[in-house]
């Protein structure tokens, strides 16, 4: 990855001279003016990642570009006004609930995964003040950050977040753009969830479930994979592989193995064969389509139980205890996913566009 974002940055050197001196973030002072005595405010300040690594930020970041789709979803939710531009297009349908200005934001690329990359000359163009990237450490990240910064000249920072962090992660992003009272608030909701899920689950007994992807139905998201965070904290989930994939795509397994592990419920990612599987006579010999147990989960901007694995498995979390353990998931589930929609992509979730998402993904 850091040799193909090289040859690109050669290419926009030129771009990157004229570009690097007007993302300083300078603050001048009138002589003339009472408070030219004062110590005047720092051109720069040092800010520590969460993999120890010390970058030197302008006083004021308000040009902020994102690492991937995880960082997109995070950060939207924080400072969508700050943003130069998105790492991923929105799907279509997202056009009817979002503001136009954020629904049209140009796109970048990303740093990691498999759908295209990083668009340098379109990153420094945009005169961004930093790189961010969130989720999940990995491998030489460090390495590579301080490769791609020393190379651009624009600071690149990592924050982790996993399900059980995310509140700490908002709250480091706060210090980052110095948004610190809306950050909390943010924190605050992350860690509120989060709360309410371990209470529900000391309640109950954990449901054998499996995760289903694929066109043909014979991909599942492996026990003790990063995409498998919250299947493996909120059930007993039984795809245990010897080599959990790290692909939102899961391992693949044959129709035997679906038969062996015998799940109490099943849930399907968008685009599967949850349509199918009722009238397949090979599926019908599992427990869980043979109760009418399965369930295809929610799409709307994103996957809600976390492809990619960012914070919008909060809501999630919030669906799957309402269909794994109802008895004490005792809420309103549309009203908890219209303040996630408020909270995180400032927009009004209407009962129409929530019944669309959920249409058949809810027991009777």
């Amino acid at each position: 990855m850091v040799k193909k974002l090289t040859a690109a940055l050669l290419a926009c050197s030129l771009l990157l001279a004229l570009t690097a001196c007007g993302t300083g973030g300078m603050v001048l002072r009138n002589p003339a003016s009472p408070a030219a005595s004062a110590p005047e405010d720092p051109v720069t300040r040092s800010f520590t990642d969460s993999l120890g690594r010390t970058v030197s930020l302008p006083a004021e970041v308000d040009r902020v570009a994102l690492s991937g789709p995880m960082a997109q979803i995070v950060l939207f939710a924080l400072c969508p006004d700050r943003l130069v531009g998105l790492s991923s297009a929105w799907t279509e349908d997202a056009e009817a609930y979002l503001d136009p200005a954020y629904f049209n934001m140009p796109e970048i690329g990303q740093l990691y995964g498999g759908k295209g990359a990083l668009n340098l000359e379109t990153l420094l163009a945009s005169g961004a003040q930093v790189v961010v990237d969130v989720g999940e450490p990995k491998g030489k990240m460090a390495e590579e950050l301080d490769a791609l910064q020393e190379q651009s000249g624009v600071p690149f920072v990592h924050v982790t977040a996993t399900i059980d962090t995310m509140d700490g992660a908002y709250r480091m992003l706060g210090e980052l753009l110095g948004m610190e009272a809306e950050a909390e608030e943010l924190a605050a909701y992350c860690a509120s969830v989060y709360a309410r899920i371990v209470d529900i689950l000391g309640q109950v007994g954990r449901k054998k479930v499996l995760y289903i992807a694929g066109e043909a139905g014979l991909n599942v998201i492996a026990k003790g994979s990063f995409h498998a965070e919250i299947i493996d904290f909120m059930a007993d989930n039984l795809a245990a592989v010897d080599e959990p994939s790290s692909l939102g795509t899961g391992n693949e397994v044959d129709m035997e193995q679906l038969l062996n592990w015998n799940p109490d419920v099943i849930l399907f990612a968008p685009d599967s064969v949850y349509e199918t599987v009722g009238a397949d006579p090979a599926w019908q010999t599992i427990t869980a389509v043979q109760n009418g147990a399965y369930y295809e989960v929610p799409m709307g901007p994103y996957n809600w139980m976390g492809f990619p694995p960012s914070v919008q498995r909060l809501l999630g979390m919030l669906w799957a205890a309402k269909v794994l353990y109802p008895e004490a998931a005792e809420y309103d589930l549309y009203k908890e996913a219209a303040r996630y929609f408020e909270l995180f992509y400032h927009c009004e979730l209407t009962r129409e566009q929530y019944g669309k998402f959920v249409a058949h993904s809810l027991p009777e």
